[in-house]
């Protein structure tokens, strides 16, 4: 395992769509690892593989541990996901991503998805993801297909500046923008 740089806005790579992963072979399970490690290590909660430079369709997704949270805890890794099913139900919420280090921004998105891909062992998976767990998906599903939370803003000016670093810790705990500030 190793930590991986993570690919930050302006590098061209996060806006090109990402290829399927035809295999589950030794260099996509160092690959899988290194997501791993490279998530954790920048406190974040989910990591496509065009983050860390690699234009594969593949997601790592981790909560942090949550009692009242049923997705939280658990690890995903799914490779060319994609999401089948999406509730018609929408809420605001916030988000940060490791990609654009020093902001969040106030996205809309489904409060429930089904998403199905292959698993690290290349298996067929389907997960129904509810809340944060849903967000998280979309917005690295997104990321497979060169979007970013700033392109699915509310209106322009739901973006603000947070510390370097407290993106993950602002979306996980889902603030409220007005104890932000504007940016």
């Amino acid at each position: 395992m190793a930590l991986r740089t993570v690919v930050t806005v302006g590098d061209e790579r996060l806006r090109r769509q990402s290829q399927d992963v035809e295999k589950v072979t030794p260099e996509i399970q160092t690959l899988i690892a290194d997501m791993i490690e490279t998530m954790h290590a920048n406190d974040g909660i989910g990591l496509a593989a065009v983050q860390v430079g690699e234009l594969l369709n593949l997601i790592v997704v981790e909560l942090p541990e949550d009692e009242e949270d049923p997705g939280s805890g658990q690890r995903y890794v799914v490779l060319n996901p994609q999401i089948q099913r999406a509730s018609s139900d929408a809420e605001p919420g916030i988000e940060g991503c490791l990609s654009i280090p020093g902001y969040v921004g106030e996205v809309e998105r489904a409060t429930s998805v089904v998403v199905r891909g292959l698993g690290p062992d290349g298996k067929r998976l389907r997960l129904r993801a509810e809340g944060l767990l849903a967000r998280v998906f979309q917005h690295e599903i997104d990321h497979t297909e060169g979007v970013l939370f700033i392109d699915r803003l509310v209106s322009p000016e739901r973006i603000w500046a947070v510390p370097n670093g407290e993106e993950e810790k602002v979306e996980a705990s889902q603030a409220l923008p007005s104890k932000i500030g504007p940016h």
